[in-house]
């Protein structure tokens, strides 16, 4: 039987990966809706570690100076990642489809409502980035209006020289770890955030970071419907600066 309710299409954030949804998922499905995610290229099972992240003892030096071994991933591999689930979910829910982006993931669902804007009922910037066009994410995160966002603080090494913005999520660093949990999970509780941040990977690819946005009126006046909502302190990015940005 066919799902007559939209299907959702669940895309993550930075340095995050499709277990970013695990507690939202089974909401959505209790409610009636089924939910597709994903793990974008470059990220979760796609993501390759800089070596220089394993060896012993570790170097700082040297991670922070590795060319990222993920450089070469591309926003439109990742815009067409998201295009193909949102043919599926398109396919199980009878042409209704509510794709949801998180913090940097609005890059990708703003790119991708640019190609397939009809077969889209909404569009949901969760503490997303919508950049105007013209202008990349890093450039947004280097606005004045950011000059409080906690996560560039977090960046290791130059993002333009090695090819991604890298984070050291497994760093032992008691003041680093405290700066990671106010910057992506807020107040949530401490054993959910040691759960969050084993799920990281460190190099977030530069695909949409580096490139300019292309949204076009047609993403404000197509088919679907823009929805940008904040997250409190307990979103996992409530106070890294993305909800600053929603448009």
């Amino acid at each position: 039987m066919p799902i007559t309710k939209a299907v959702f299409v669940l895309v993550h954030g930075g340095w995050h990966n499709h277990s970013a949804w695990d507690s939202v998922t089974p909401i959505l499905e209790a409610n009636g809706f089924a939910a597709l995610t994903l793990d974008l290229p470059g990220a979760g099972a796609n993501a390759i570690a800089p070596s220089s992240l394993g060896r012993r003892p570790f170097d700082p030096a040297a991670f922070a100076a590795e060319r990222s071994p993920i450089a070469g991933v591309t926003q439109e591999e990742r815009t067409q990642a998201v295009v193909a689930l949102v043919k599926e979910a398109a396919s199980h829910g009878d042409g209704k489809v509510v794709l949801v982006g998180h913090s940097a993931g609005g890059m990708t669902i703003s790119a991708v409502a640019e190609q397939v804007p009809e077969r889209l009922a909404a569009v949901v910037y969760l503490a997303g980035f919508m950049v105007p066009n013209g202008m990349s994410l890093l450039a947004m995160l280097q606005h004045e209006s950011l000059s409080s966002a906690l996560a560039p603080r977090l960046f290791v090494g130059d993002p333009l020289a090695i090819g991604a913005t890298r984070i050291h999520a497994g760093s032992s660093d008691e003041a680093y770890q405290s700066l990671l949990k106010a910057a992506f999970y807020g107040d949530v509780p401490e054993s959910e955030f040691v759960h969050a941040a084993s799920q990281l990977h460190c190099d977030e690819s530069n695909a949409g970071a580096v490139a300019a946005s292309e949204i076009t009126p047609k993403i404000r006046h197509g088919a679907a419907s823009l929805h940008p909502l904040h997250t409190g302190s307990r979103g996992s990015v409530g106070r890294s600066g993305p909800h600053d940005c929603c448009g």
